[in-house]
């Protein structure tokens, strides 16, 4: 089993609507294209940043047919697939072995809290309906409401095609924790990821990566140099430019795809309702964000 190839960075993929707010295949494609061109590993595609909680399984399917369309196969694709229910994630998950995605990840089932027996059949549920791809855990307590523990993880493992862990949980212990249980980690909060890298993770799925990938990427390569107190720079401005990010009034994901555009990238809509869009006294912040993006670039790479 090939898993080197899952070492690096992995933007996650925005929802790309049309001006109805409809998933556009053309700008799906579009921004799948832009984001290779910058030379990331792979794409992560129907998570958080991918809006997934207000998207239809069509929604979905729509989206990760036409990313995989225009990667060519030169990414690898990791395709999240629960939904608040097991029929429904199991249908994304054949769909997405179907076109030959290289894994498929799942948060826990939110709201109703569920014993850990219950969350490992949830997930095994899925994983067999893709039984030839590889099946990575989706760690994020601050919003799912459920946390990974050790025993649940250990009780995964048991289903050979469970690889690994994307770790959104803030600290960083976590990390290493899941690691000591020989199974790869993602780092998924973006202002933690050279802390990420040096816990163990062999890589990052990031929100914010998008929209300033040649930071992570510069990070990551400074990180494998040994080249500490350089990528603790690139860390520091990549924090400082996400707290800006989260100071508009609009969501953060509103907030970053106007920064796309304004950087000359594909313009991809906006968000789905109940997400707020920009409020008007948002767009001198968005203006800063995308300034403070292209100092650091010029200033890091």
């Amino acid at each position: 089993m090939n898993l080197s190839k899952y070492a690096g960075v992995f933007p996650a993929f925005y929802a790309c609507y049309d001006e109805a707010g409809n998933v556009s295949p053309e700008r799906v494609q579009a921004f799948t294209k832009y984001l290779i061109g910058k030379g990331v590993q792979g794409l992560y595609v129907g998570g958080s940043s991918g809006e997934c909680i207000y998207q239809s399984v069509e929604d979905r399917k729509l989206t990760l047919e036409n990313v995989v369309q225009a990667a060519e196969g030169r990414a690898v694709i990791i395709a999240h697939v629960a939904c608040n229910n097991t029929k429904d994630s199991r249908e994304l998950a054949a769909h997405a072995e179907s076109l030959g995605v290289d894994a498929i990840a799942s948060i826990p089932p939110i709201y109703f809290r569920l014993p850990e027996h219950a969350i490992a059949q949830y997930w095994n549920d899925i994983s067999a309906a893709a039984p030839n791809t590889d099946f990575i855990i989706y760690n994020i307590p601050q919003l799912a409401g459920v946390s990974l523990t050790i025993p649940l993880l250990r009780e995964m493992k048991k289903n050979p095609r469970v690889i690994g862990v994307k770790n959104s949980s803030m600290p960083v212990q976590d990390i290493q924790m899941f690691r000591d249980e020989e199974v790869l980690v993602f780092n998924g909060p973006d202002e933690q990821f050279v802390s990420g890298l040096a816990a163990g993770a062999v890589g990052g799925i990031g929100g914010t990566y998008a929209v300033m990938p040649e930071l992570f990427l510069r990070a990551r390569a400074l990180f494998i140099d040994g080249r500490m107190e350089e990528a603790r720079q690139v860390q520091n401005d990549i924090c400082r430019i996400i707290y800006k990010m989260c100071s508009t009034r609009g969501n953060m994901y509103a907030t970053i795809k106007e920064i796309l555009r304004l950087q000359g990238g594909p313009d991809i809509g906006g968000v789905r309702r109940p997400l707020a869009g920009l409020a008007e006294t948002d767009y001198e912040i968005v203006k800063e964000c995308a300034g403070m993006i292209g100092a650091a670039i010029a200033k890091h790479c």
